[in-house]
């Protein structure tokens, strides 16, 4: 079968910038407009609505100028309207040579926005059609509110469709404006159109608001169109666009017969450019993109994928410039911790495995977000547990920390079987935890090593919610020793040092 090409429109600078609260500024627009064309290699971008600000204009100026010194500048298209050629007087002075004229697709739009008869609109159109043909600009024609018009004008779609047959322009583009088809809706209606009018080159744009973009896409290839609006990371107004991952990871997996241009090896490098640019946060589980799309939880799971990768698709992360990644915490297998493992270089004994994994099942479940990074900590909290026999508890505390009193702690230690409470205060939280612990010892007519280094590190490249592990030196009479602690809160992890000190004595 003869594969079909099927053209990419971006519209993240323009209709993606109509998600609220996001505005690129000139240098970013021209960054992204580079990166779309030259390294995600879409057919052609759409960069802005005329007349909008001066900060605009220049930011097309910029693009318009980048895209002619690489032979691009037809590949840069603007939103205009009908407004008897202000509009085209922007255009020029942007550089760009392709108008998306916004026009009125349904009779509803028609009549009550613009209260005008399709006779009176239609001669509208052609004169700046003309007026753009005379400046050298080409133009597309959007047919805003199109799906509602198939629902409830469908004759005046066609009156419409008749009329644009016998005028010069290159691409008419039939927006889903308001998101509201269904997936046999938008096959039945772009059919409808690809039969009556084989000349015309049809480009969907579908919008998300019922989360049905993708599949709606699908349908109108089916149908016959010629081109697709897309955004990074499906940004747009409401709940947006078709999403441009998910849309090229669906045509190149299940449409064999449909080719596209996009370098799907740079999705995700744009994805995180544009999340960073705009600061909207890409969902952690938005496929392609999202930061656990590739991350297997389930023990299970990473088992499988060990023996004849019995859990992966064709979703390969490789494709997508991504890897796999096995997540560490309360389902935690074995073999996800030995996924793990193989990565870092380190190798365990089945007894120090199970050990590793209680110990990661354990903080699992107090809801701790457990990394790679975090690994080696815990093997070696976990192994030098080892190297004594508990006797010593700590049962229990308080710590508090208010403006203007002083740190204090309430502690339950059990030693042997016997259960004593003690409190203090202290310089910090640690300090009058360990002021309540000599007041326990000293009851017991015991003393305690002297503290002489205390550190604290986490994982390099870890954030805030990482673990912490605290390495505190002690020293009694002439030996000196170090005991380890591991949590995710810095001052538990060094109580946790310290209980392994009070066992090690």
């Amino acid at each position: 079968m003869e594969r079909r090409d099927i053209e990419i429109m971006d519209t993240t600078l323009r209709d993606g910038e109509q998600t609220s609260g996001v505005s690129f500024s000139a240098s970013e627009k021209l960054t992204l407009a580079k990166l779309l064309l030259d390294e995600l290699k879409v057919n052609r971008i759409e960069v802005a609505s005329a007349r909008v600000s001066e900060g605009e204009l220049a930011a097309v100026q910029q693009i318009t100028e980048w895209a002619s010194s690489k032979g691009y500048l037809e590949r840069v298209e603007v939103l205009t309207f009908v407004d008897k050629g202000v509009s085209l007087d922007w255009m020029k002075k942007s550089g760009a040579k392709v108008q998306n004229l916004l026009t009125k697709g349904s009779i509803n739009h028609l009549t009550h926005q613009l209260k005008k008869t399709p006779q009176q609109h239609f001669e509208e159109i052609k004169n700046t059609i003309a007026l753009a043909a005379e400046q050298g600009i080409a133009t597309n024609v959007y047919l805003e509110d199109w799906s509602n018009g198939m629902r409830n004008s469908k004759d005046y779609v066609f009156q419409f469709l008749d009329f644009l047959s016998t005028q010069p322009i290159k691409r008419v583009l039939l927006p889903d404006t308001l998101g509201v088809l269904t997936h046999t809706e938008t096959f039945a209606f772009v059919s409808e159109i690809a039969q009556a009018y084989p000349k015309l080159h049809l480009d969907f744009h579908g919008h998300n608001d019922y989360d049905l973009s993708v599949s709606n896409v699908m349908e109108a290839i089916k149908a016959g169109c010629h081109g697709l609006h897309l955004t990074v990371n499906g940004m747009g107004e409401r709940a947006g666009n078709a999403p441009m991952a998910s849309v090229i990871a669906v045509i190149n997996d299940f449409m064999p017969n449909i080719k596209v241009s996009v370098n799907e090896s740079s999705l995700y490098k744009v994805s995180k450019l544009v999340s960073a640019f705009t600061g909207f946060g890409i969902p952690a589980n938005k496929p392609i993109v999202g930061e656990n799309v590739f991350t297997q939880t389930a023990g299970i799971h990473a088992d499988g994928d060990s023996k004849k990768n019995l859990y992966f698709n064709d979703l390969m992360p490789e494709r997508f410039g991504r890897k796999r990644k096995y997540a560490l915490g309360k389902t935690s297998g074995k073999a996800n911790i030995q996924k793990n493992l193989q990565e870092l270089g380190l190798t365990l004994n089945d007894d120090e495995l199970k050990k590793v994994t209680a110990r990661i099942i354990e903080l699992g479940d107090k809801k701790e977000k457990v990394t790679k990074e975090d690994l080696p900590y815990i093997i070696s909290d976990v192994l030098d547990s080892d190297t004594f026999q508990q006797k010593v508890f700590v049962k229990s505390y308080v710590l508090t920390h208010s403006k203007g009193l002083k740190p204090s702690t309430t502690l339950a230690l059990e030693i042997n079987g016997e259960r004593i409470e003690a409190h203090a205060q202290g310089d910090g939280q640690y300090d009058a935890f360990m002021n309540a612990l000599r007041k326990v010892y000293e009851s017991k007519n015991m003393e305690l090593p002297i503290l002489v280094d205390y550190a604290v590190r986490i994982p390099p490249g870890s954030n805030s919610d990482a673990l912490c592990e605290t390495i505190i030196t002690w020293k009694s009479g002439d030996t000196e020793f170090i005991s380890r602690g591991l949590d995710s809160d810095q001052t538990v992890s060094a109580i946790k040092a310290t209980e392994k000190m009070l066992n090690i004595i």
